[in-house]
């Protein structure tokens, strides 16, 4: 392990991700603040990312702007068009006036939404029942596939019109893209299901798209599952090979994470599952009834230990070469001490805050801070 003073070095030093520079190697974790209202900026998230901006933040990330409105899961979402840019870009002014970045999540959630939310029949890679929601879901047809690539392209377009250094694809979470590479959700029998490189074939047409019109100005990262985290779902072999061709399409970064919102979420955050929080949001009354019931039945539960995600990410920077974010689990500065020294030095590492709670969580120069 690295002695404290050069751990410290290191993890206060500039770091290039791409066409960007960061001040340092943290990174505020693209976690959904809700604060969003008409799916559309509000000064609220205007003063919580400057805030975090001003705290010393390397990189700070707004979280979760969907490419379309059928890809929103909550009706606080940013969803990106036109007419929302000139409040991002105040944000994005407001941020590097403070001397921080500035990155946008995109995503589409897929069958993860409801009509009343995306306006339409949530789609998915398959067709099926979606329990989450609940819902029906409409399995994609490749005409819907080909448009769903180009409105990744527009939505990394208007990031670069709203003053965005990077944007993060989120491909993890049993969100739409992972929906494709998930046999869980993947029953397709064409050329975007079955085998594993049939199953990666909508994400990587995705991440062509998103770097050709990324350029050479815009930082591109990717959030991808090292486990699904179920019987069933995308393992760790797998996962290594998706997140070898996430390496091929040329992104700047990987971001490594883990879980299934609607089937493992707790693998994704850790420790005991809040029933009482989740269910008391929930509209539909024999859902909120029955999760109450039996959902620690149903939802699997995942132990919190710090740096839980560690283990897996270390056979990630084994197998990788481009830079990898780590996610999942620091609290303590000891704890960012060791994982700076399990190999992952100043060329290939970069922090990324997080907490696995429903707390969120940001790095500034004095430490680790939950809020």
């Amino acid at each position: 392990m690295q002695d404290d003073n050069n751990t410290e070095n290191i993890l206060f030093t500039p770091f290039k991700l791409g066409p960007v520079t960061l001040r340092n190697r943290t990174i505020r974790a693209a976690a959904f603040e809700s604060m969003a209202p008409d799916n559309a900026p509000s000064d609220m998230l205007y003063d919580y990312h400057t805030s975090v901006a001003r705290g010393g933040i390397g990189m700070t990330t707004l979280a979760y702007a969907a490419v379309s409105q059928s890809g929103l899961s909550f009706k606080r979402q940013l969803w990106m068009r036109p007419e929302i840019i000139p409040g991002l870009r105040k944000i994005t002014d407001a941020v590097h006036k403070e001397g921080a970045a500035v990155s946008i999540q995109l995503g589409h959630c897929g069958n993860m939404s409801h009509k009343s939310v995306c306006g339409t029949l949530p789609l998915g890679a398959s067709s099926g029942f979606n329990l989450y929601s609940p819902t029906f879901v409409h399995g994609m047809s490749k005409d819907e596939i080909y448009q769903m690539v180009k409105n990744f392209g527009n939505a990394v377009q208007l990031s670069r019109e709203a003053g965005f250094d990077a944007v993060e694809i989120h491909a993890g979470h049993g969100y739409l893209i992972s929906q494709f590479l998930s046999p869980y959700t993947n029953h397709r029998k064409d050329e975007f299901g079955g085998s594993l490189e049939n199953r990666m074939r909508f994400m990587k047409m995705v991440l062509a798209e998103v770097m050709r019109v990324a350029g050479n100005d815009m930082a591109v990262l990717v959030k991808t599952n090292m486990r699904d985290g179920f019987k069933g779902g995308v393992e760790i072999d797998e996962a290594i090979e998706i997140a070898k061709e996430i390496e091929k399409s040329g992104v700047h970064a990987i971001i490594l994470s883990g879980g299934f919102v609607s089937r493992a979420p707790m693998y994704v955050m850790r420790g005991e599952m809040p029933i009482h929080t989740m269910t008391h949001y929930m509209d539909c009354w024999w859902l909120k009834w029955g999760v109450r019931m039996f959902g620690r039945m149903m939802i699997p539960e995942a132990p919190f230990k710090e740096a839980y995600f560690l283990e897996d990410a270390k056979k990630f920077r084994a197998a990788l070469h481009l830079p990898l974010v780590y996610v999942g689990g620091l609290v303590s500065r000891e704890k960012i001490d060791e994982v700076l020294g399990c190999g992952f030095d100043q060329n290939t590492f970069t922090l990324a805050s997080g907490r696995a709670s429903y707390r969120q969580a940001k790095i500034t120069s004095s430490g680790l801070e939950r809020i």
